[in-house]
């Protein structure tokens, strides 16, 4: 018996174990996602190196952030619709596949205007992966098993969140930006390989419409969901975009400890994701509220009490630890208030966090560029103070 013949079998209740080899394909997805949200915001703490390089300034090399976020949001909703009845498995593949291509562009880019188009390669990959890993991580494992398995997927995405950005920033500081670059495609190689065994045939069940999807903003819990996810990401990347310049130019850090501290960043960051995982369990609209208040105290205060490097690297922890905490609060808040609409749900918020990350990273490149770099920490702040707002609205939890 082959790997498709154990995996293809849909699941049902009852199944009496999970083959060890659906699991694996359920982890290569998780690590697919890990790499896709890694080489989005993979440039962030690469800005400084990248617009020496390339005779940019920091704001428009910002930009290498907004128009992935731009495309995936596009390509998240409509790539289930345009691919139709394709096999899911081929069209992970072929997304993984372009995801490496583009980095391997990205490392090679003679001038910026080729460096964004590598990255609208990436946007295309993020938003289609993004739109197929959760439903099919659901069609490999029993009922019983499908919350350790979506949790499994979301958990890519997680890390790399909280863990990308600094790894990037530390290989491009032991070597240099195309490095990391390199880095993130080879990630995409073991990806695509993990794929290309584990994963088995995974032929369309149904084909996708869009009228789904505005569907679900009928739901007042859905909807104050989605707008949490785009005020609190887009006001994170608003400032996070920029913080490695912030670390230097406000906080009075230098470039050799940037790396280390986003790495400490990311570790404070998985701590807040189980953190607020265990406080969803009781009170998740409580969850989000605390930590959009945490966020916006951090980011507010930043600019007159993250002077010195000590109190910089704190507020740096404080970041982590409460950003962290987002994805998993707000995800788990949608899931439960739509159980019968888990994927339509699920690609809206996705498409939704997509577009956030673009507009966040672009509002923040506008307030740097024309006004001060410690601005966009502002911006960040009065983005998720809004949260609050949008929570308060939902008549049900």
């Amino acid at each position: 018996m082959t790997v498709a013949d154990t995996a293809e079998r849909p699941a049902t209740r009852d199944d009496e174990g999970v083959p060890l080899t659906r699991w694996l394909a359920v982890v290569a997805m998780a690590v697919g996602t890990f790499a896709l949200v890694t080489v989005e915001s993979l440039p962030v703490g690469l800005l400084p190196f990248i617009g020496e390089a390339l005779h940019v300034s920091e704001g428009t090399a910002g930009l290498m952030v907004t128009v992935p976020g731009l495309v995936a949001s596009v390509t998240a909703p409509l790539f289930p619709v345009v691919i139709g009845r394709l096999d899911r498995r081929a069209a992970l593949i072929g997304l993984v596949t372009l995801m490496v291509l583009a980095n391997g562009l990205s490392a090679v880019a003679p001038d910026f205007v080729v460096l964004l188009g590598s990255r609208f390669l990436v946007g295309i990959s993020i938003g289609g992966f993004w739109a197929l890993a959760a439903g099919l991580a659901v069609r490999l494992v029993p009922e019983r098993s499908v919350p350790r398995a979506v949790s499994l997927v979301f958990g890519g995405a997680t890390a790399a969140n909280v863990l990308g950005v600094p790894a990037g920033t530390l290989i491009g500081g032991l070597a240099d930006w195309r490095t990391a670059f390199v880095a993130a495609g080879a990630l995409g190689l073991v990806v695509l390989v993990a794929l290309l065994f584990l994963l088995p045939p995974m032929p369309a069940q149904q084909v996708v419409q869009l009228r789904t999807l505005p569907r679900q903003f009928r739901n007042p819990v859905v909807r104050a969901g989605v707008l949490s996810t785009f005020l609190l990401v887009g006001g994170h990347f608003a400032a996070f975009t920029f913080v490695s310049p912030i670390l230097r130019t406000t906080a009075g850090i230098g470039e050799g400890a940037i790396g280390p501290l986003l790495l400490g960043f990311g570790v404070a960051g998985i701590l807040g994701n189980f953190l607020a995982a265990a406080a969803s369990e009781r009170n998740v609209r409580m969850t989000i509220l605390a930590v959009s208040v945490l966020l916006t105290a951090i980011l507010a205060v930043f600019p007159f009490a993250g002077r010195t490097p000590v109190s910089g690297a704190l507020l740096l922890m404080g970041w982590g630890l409460a950003f962290g905490g987002v994805p998993v609060a707000v995800q788990t808040w949608i899931l439960k208030a739509a159980p019968d609409s888990t994927e339509a749900a699920t690609a809206l918020n996705t498409s939704v966090y997509n577009l956030a990350i673009a507009l966040g990273a672009l509002f923040g490149a506008i307030v740097a560029t024309r006004f001060t770099l410690n601005g966009v920490l502002t911006t960040g702040a009065v983005f998720t103070l809004l949260t609050s707002l949008a929570v308060r609205s939902a008549r049900r939890s």
